[in-house]
């Protein structure tokens, strides 16, 4: 029987929120994973390199890129890129141990994405604070 002929059961809906599907832990902890790799390509390595250029290039290029991080701006957008690779490093060894087998069951699944979650906030929170 053809797809065009076969009965269907019930209507499909006509769009999909997904604001209103709840995600378990693990899939959330994995797509922030995706974003937080996403966020460092675009945004972290062009600002590490553009740091760098200038930091090599005199002295007060150097002073020049100093005085902007001080402003409450670069601040938040380094607390931001520190998260994004502090989570990316959490998820990562748990996606890692998960590759080898280690943590594949529910249980430790969502205990593993509890703790990548947690231990990434906590961590950029402690370098907001050092940081201001």
């Amino acid at each position: 029987m053809a797809a065009v002929d076969r009965p269907v059961m019930k209507p499909r809906p006509v769009y999909l929120n997904l604001f209103a599907i709840r995600m378990p832990l693990p899939a959330v902890v994995s797509i922030l994973h995706r974003a937080s790799g996403a966020l460092m390509f675009a945004v972290g390595i062009p600002l590490v390199l553009c740091t760098l250029q200038r930091a090599l290039a005199s002295p007060e290029s150097w002073a020049e890129m100093r005085q902007v991080f001080q402003s409450p701006l670069a601040k938040v957008i380094t607390v931001v890129l520190a998260w994004a690779f502090i989570h990316h490093l959490f998820a990562g060894i748990r996606h890692v141990l998960m590759d080898v087998h280690v943590g594949v069951d529910l249980a430790s699944a969502r205990r593993s994405a509890a703790a990548a979650l947690v231990l990434a906030i906590v961590v950029t929170l402690a370098i907001a604070v050092r940081l201001w």
